[in-house]
């Protein structure tokens, strides 16, 4: 079992920048395929980006890259999400997810624990 907990979100205005942590504990991740979505009110649960614990090599959705790193601290036990550039479009709830089999897939239905979720919400 994996317990995360985010933290960073908040209110910024547009060209801003946030980072969001992700704080896992439970167990060790080393197999593990770490991720972050985002759900915006009326709309699907949708893909950010993910990266491999073992060699920190990332993936990203279009819509954010280039704009937004993701990154971990091996020592920490921690995921981030760099956001910058942020647009009125990137307003959602942010939530953490692990993968436990390291599948690095965009489909969250993969992903086996998640948390609770952290609101950013970007201000034109």
């Amino acid at each position: 079992q994996v317990q995360l907990a985010e933290s960073g979100g908040g209110l910024v205005q547009a060209g801003g920048s946030l980072r969001l942590s992700c704080a896992a504990s439970g167990r060790s991740l080393s197999s593990y395929v770490m991720g972050w979505f985002r759900q915006a009110p009326g709309k699907e649960r949708e893909f950010v980006a993910a990266i491999r614990w073992t060699t920190g090599f990332p993936r990203y959705s279009d819509s954010v890259k280039g704009r937004f790193t993701i990154s971990r601290d091996n020592a920490k036990n921690t995921v981030y999400l760099q956001m910058n550039s942020l647009n009125p479009e990137d307003t959602a709830v942010y939530y953490c997810a692990a993968d436990r089999h390291g599948w690095f897939t965009s489909n969250s239905g993969d992903y086996d624990y998640w948390g609770q979720g952290t609101q950013v919400t970007v201000s034109s």
